[in-house]
């Protein structure tokens, strides 16, 4: 129980900063925009999967974001060491959320459906 709390809360502080190192640390004009969704902290913190989200749908954009991302990763996991206090900085990857997109789409079908009145 007290592992589950110190992943959930790890999890967050990680959020927290990678916002924070992003907006003030990364100077890669691909990443500007970058939103952090969430962060998925492996039971042994040795690795973190941090979720993003970006306002475009161009696939050309995606993919510079996240070659921006992965070109920053040392620099970020750096920051990270420095600001949390724990043993062993995970490693950490980045995997683009699609969730947001498929709300958006979500929501664009039933707009549809709502104006041609079948609904």
């Amino acid at each position: 129980m007290a592992q589950q709390y110190r992943v959930g809360r790890l999890s967050q502080e990680i959020q927290r900063e990678v916002n924070d190192i992003l907006q003030k640390r990364v100077r890669d004009p691909r990443v500007y925009g970058v939103t952090i969704t969430g962060v998925e902290v492996t039971g042994d913190l040795q690795r973190a999967k941090i979720y993003y989200s970006i306002l475009s749908d161009l696939a050309s954009d995606a993919k510079k974001t996240q070659q921006g991302l992965e070109k920053a990763t040392g620099l970020i996991r750096r920051e990270l060491g420095h600001r949390l206090s724990i043993y062993v900085t995970p490693e950490i990857v980045f995997e683009r959320d699609t969730s947001v997109q498929y709300g958006d789409h979500i929501d664009e079908l039933l707009n549809k459906l709502h104006r041609s009145g079948e609904f």
